[in-house]
């Protein structure tokens, strides 16, 4: 955490020293929930190893996959964090997962006493919006195709860790549509 931290801000050594004492690692096992819906979510995590999907159910009771996060990932669910509501999002491992935890008095608490924790924050939350802003106006704007291209160019392996089934629920296709796709590029 400490390079990702330094990525985004000149932390003193003593700064990243008490940040760091301020959050509690935690382990899940692959397919563990770490936030199910209607829980409070009392902390926001910060992925050392392993990756998650985070998705909502509809009225229906299917699942929608919204994020996919790996290592140097922030993740929770902001409303309910923020306001002390009932989380609408679901967390779970898709591999092993080792996250750090902070709760939201020692994220208050940093806010309050180290500047360059709020620059840091706001400059997550910057990218945060900039990608759900990409990743809406790409599901209106690009091909099922293009959207699926995208993905793997950006996250080569992807494939390897995540199921066609939870890829195609994330790009709002079927996994039978991703393996024509993936067919079709081998071909080329």
């Amino acid at each position: 955490m400490k390079d990702h931290l330094l990525k985004y801000n000149d932390f003193t050594e003593n700064e990243i020293n008490y940040i760091l004492n301020l959050t509690e690692e935690k382990e899940f096992k692959k397919k563990e929930h770490i936030l199910t819906s209607g829980d409070k979510e009392l902390y926001q995590y910060f992925i050392l190893s392993g990756c998650i999907r985070g998705y909502i159910i509809d009225f229906n009771g299917k699942e929608h996959n919204i994020e996919f996060g790996f290592q140097n990932y922030w993740f929770g669910d902001m409303e309910s964090f923020a306001h002390g509501t009932d989380a609408t999002y679901n967390y779970q491992a898709l591999e092993d997962l080792t996250i750090l935890a902070i709760s939201k008095r020692n994220w208050d608490k940093l806010s309050e006493e180290i500047p360059a924790f709020i620059k840091y924050t706001s400059e997550l939350y910057r990218n945060a919006m900039i990608f759900q802003q990409k990743r809406i106006a790409e599901h209106f704007i690009l091909t099922a195709e293009q959207r699926y291209f995208n993905l793997i160019a950006n996250h080569p392996d992807i494939l390897q860790r995540i199921s066609l089934k939870n890829i195609a629920s994330y790009l709002g296709i079927t996994a039978e549509f991703i393996s024509i796709l993936r067919k079709k590029s081998i071909q080329r």
